[in-house]
């Protein structure tokens, strides 16, 4: 049976330089309305996190959440979901570092910018900021990584950075980490503490 996930998987394939047509046959079929466009899986996991959170079913409400697979491929997914291609509304998060590479792809693709809602580091650094570091860490040991973290602090490349640095660099450190952890944090938010950039976002969707 088609779902949401059929149409991110048509989406990246086309992307990847395949046909449209499964994506466009998708899209109608499930009356997609809009695509959130994410850096990375990790970015998804805490977005998907969140809409469980406020009891949001955003497939439901044609949102597709679709992670590109890295921020230099924005491009090339807004040219094919925006106004000139499959004509969905466009919204995102990105680093700040990315914003550049975001605002000239929407506007490429005659796409609005005032959807995309950027972190001033990334979602990790958003997220940590929000929690604390108290509260992160406590996390990490409920989830059985507290020795895993006491290893990375030891490490000199660790010393003099500040203790919201090490946490956000710890969470990339071993492959599907910053996925776990997207969830984890997002899930353990006071939603009145929900950082600017998710707040905006799920506002705007």
């Amino acid at each position: 049976m088609a779902d949401m996930g059929s149409f991110r998987d048509a989406v990246a394939a086309w992307a990847a330089g395949g046909p449209g047509g499964p994506a466009h046959e998708l899209a109608g079929r499930l009356t997609v309305r809009t695509a959130v466009l994410l850096e990375g899986p990790s970015d998804a996991a805490a977005v998907d996190a969140l809409a469980a959170h406020h009891g949001r079913d955003l497939a439901a409400e044609g949102i597709c959440v679709l992670p590109m697979g890295g921020a230099m491929s924005v491009g090339r997914f807004a040219a094919l979901l925006g106004p000139s291609g499959l004509d969905l509304r466009l919204t995102g998060l990105c680093d700040e570092r990315e914003r550049g590479y975001y605002f000239r792809a929407l506007d490429r693709a005659n796409a609005a910018r005032r959807d995309l809602f950027v972190c001033t580091a990334d979602l990790e650094d958003e997220l940590i900021r929000a929690l604390g570091v108290p509260r992160v860490t406590a996390l990490i040991e409920a989830e059985g990584d507290l020795r895993p973290l006491r290893t990375f602090l030891s490490q000199p490349a660790q010393q003099g950075r500040t203790a919201q640095q090490q946490l956000r660099r710890f969470l990339g450190t071993k492959k599907g980490r910053k996925i776990h952890y997207g969830r984890v944090l997002v899930e353990a938010l006071d939603p009145a503490r929900t950082p600017d950039p998710l707040a905006g976002l799920f506002a705007a969707l």
